[in-house]
């Protein structure tokens, strides 16, 4: 079963609550996530920032119902029905929806509605999650992932736009970027198109003390698919280096036996890259790429609301 969405969590939540004692929000996520046979992979899938998706939603269900005068907070980090709460309830509503939240004043007050302005960000906004299913952390988090999925097709392309020494050099800094090697002085730089390369494109250190060697090999095709014998060339010039890790990167993707082969190498570490995984590394080390907005997303500190101050 996939994870509820936040207004089907509202109606289970209110009922929970229904006993007229105070609860901790927190304290429902198990017995709801029991109420909706949720599987522990489920339970614990994290969002980006690192929050619970299911307490996520929890949370934002709760918020929801507070809002909308269903809940109160009788005092820090509780919760508490209100005679409001236990009307919807009698009345056998099969789901609280964001429409039938709207008809209440505070909800709409909290949601910043301008009646007046029927175009305002604020009521526009308000009417949008009436027809989503996913909580404003989501919609951020989604909204990032297509921008970077964007940024990542459009890096991907100038990369294989670009000449092929600047590939390599593109290599050098994205493993330097990454941690390895210490600093850009410290790589071996490209070799690629001198004769008597033996299929190594660059070299760099493992750490800034130079402990290890990690040999690279850069291909920049366009459409076609590394093979499996590219693979075994570049393994091949790994033993007569007597090397024992490389890193094979591409523009591209690697036909299924290339892939196989690389995992199938006794006595050598072989990392295969591919052109999305590139161009989503360039964006994480912000090599080719760089940061324009930034935007604080904050949550409550329930450890500081549950702290018991005694005067």
């Amino acid at each position: 079963m996939a994870i509820p969405t936040h207004e089907e969590i509202r109606l289970p939540l209110l009922r929970l609550a229904a006993d007229g004692n105070e609860h901790r929000t927190r304290d429902f996520f198990a017995v709801l996530a029991e109420q909706f046979h949720l599987p522990p992979e489920e339970r614990n899938e994290k969002l980006k920032s690192g929050e619970g998706k299911f307490a996520n939603r929890v949370r934002w269900a709760g918020s929801n119902l507070r809002m909308a005068g269903l809940l109160e907070a009788p005092q820090r980090a509780f919760i508490r029905i209100t005679e409001r709460g236990r009307g919807v309830l009698d009345s056998g509503t099969p789901m609280i929806t964001a429409k039938s939240l709207l008809e209440f004043p505070e909800y709409r007050a909290w949601r910043g509605m301008d009646e007046s302005k029927p175009s305002s960000p604020s009521l526009v906004l308000a009417r949008t999650e009436t027809t989503t299913t996913t909580t404003p952390l989501e919609r951020i988090e989604e909204a990032r992932s297509e921008l970077d999925a964007t940024a990542a097709r459009d890096i991907l392309a100038k990369v294989k736009n670009s000449p092929p020494a600047f590939f390599e050099r593109l290599v050098v800094d994205l493993l330097v970027k990454m941690g390895y090697g210490g600093s850009q002085s410290d790589a071996v730089g490209s070799v690629v198109g001198r004769s008597g390369d033996g299929g190594i494109d660059g070299i760099i250190k493992q750490d800034e003390l130079g402990l290890d060697l990690i040999y690279l090999q850069a291909k920049r095709y366009t459409t076609a698919n590394v093979p499996v014998g590219d693979i075994r060339d570049f393994v091949g010039a790994l033993v007569n280096k007597r090397a024992r890790k490389g890193v094979f990167i591409t523009t591209s993707n690697f036909q299924k036996d290339a892939r196989d082969s690389a995992h199938n190498i006794e006595g050598k570490t072989l990392v295969l890259i591919d052109g999305t995984q590139l161009a989503q590394l360039m964006i994480k080390h912000e090599l080719g790429f760089s940061v324009k907005n930034t935007f604080k997303v904050g949550k409550i500190d329930e450890d500081y609301f549950d702290e018991d101050i005694t005067s």
